[in-house]
């Protein structure tokens, strides 16, 4: 599968509200991962944990996908959210996620957005 191949498989696994297992598919061993140049979480068994909280602590009403582009083994994906944090008001998220590949696996994600 070639970059955009498997960046398409990470945001169908997305769409369809199955964020752990793709994690869980694509997301290489040594994964490091942030948001907004906060501190880097390094490792899949870390970044596993905080996207299992994530998920637990919203309800998804959906999602879409902007634009996609892709540079060598460089991916950024724009993102809009529609959810309701657990005691909290629904909103909608806007956010792009800048990837790096490698060997068909991502192993640095970082996320950028606009803290609410």
């Amino acid at each position: 599968m070639s970059i955009r191949d498997h960046v398409q498989a990470v945001i169908d696994g997305t769409l369809r509200g199955e964020i752990v297992e793709t994690f869980q598919r694509y997301y290489a061993d040594d994964v490091v991962m942030s948001e907004n140049g906060t501190e880097d979480r390094v490792g899949k068994a870390v970044n596993l944990e905080y996207e299992k909280q994530f998920v637990a602590n919203v309800e998804f009403h959906g999602a879409k996908v902007g634009r996609v582009a892709i540079d060598g083994d460089h991916a950024a994906v724009e993102w809009e959210f529609d959810m309701t944090p657990k005691g909290g008001q629904r909103l909608t998220q806007r956010q792009v996620a800048f990837q790096t590949w490698k060997d068909g696996q991502v192993v640095r994600e970082v996320f950028y957005y606009k803290p609410s």
